[in-house]
């Protein structure tokens, strides 16, 4: 399914590091950040994760909830986020029903190998829970300056 802006963003309630629980329409009335990546504790990942969480208090100060969504299991997620003492919600994702319907689940070729796995993605949605803007195949540096900014 390809998301567009002005449609309603895909329900969903997962799991989350520290045991809890991230419910899209629990956050009606509020904008949400939602970014999909590869994996926990890999370059890019960590780097996108520690700017999401540099700006962290911006995004609340603007009233933006930040979740970020991978196919790790929850007990990944409270490694990840201890070890690099992240700020940002992390959802588990593991069978990807919601990075499928997202339509970031797609097939990936590395080294003349096709397989599965996230386009590293990231969705605004605004407060009435329509997807305000849609960033595809992101580029790490700088990204969630510009997604703040955006939100802001």
């Amino acid at each position: 399914m390809d998301l567009e802006i002005g449609t309603m963003a895909p329900g969903f309630d997962l799991p989350t590091d520290g045991g809890g629980r991230f419910r899209l329409s629990e956050q009606r009335g509020k904008k949400v950040v939602i970014y999909f990546y590869p994996k926990d504790d890999t370059s890019g990942c960590t780097k996108e994760a520690q700017e999401f969480t540099a700006l962290a208090a911006e995004f609340a100060k603007s009233g933006v909830t930040v979740v970020g969504i991978s196919p790790d299991n929850v007990k990944s997620h409270d490694k990840f986020r201890a070890k690099y003492d992240l700020a940002i919600t992390l959802a588990s994702d593991e069978d990807t029903a919601v990075a499928g319907a997202y339509g970031v689940w797609v097939e990936k070729s590395m080294y003349g190998r096709k397989y599965m796995g996230i386009e590293r993605s990231t969705f605004l949605v605004d407060a009435d829970g329509k997807i305000a803007q849609i960033w595809s195949k992101v580029k790490v540096p700088g990204h969630a300056a510009a997604v703040l900014a955006a939100a802001g």
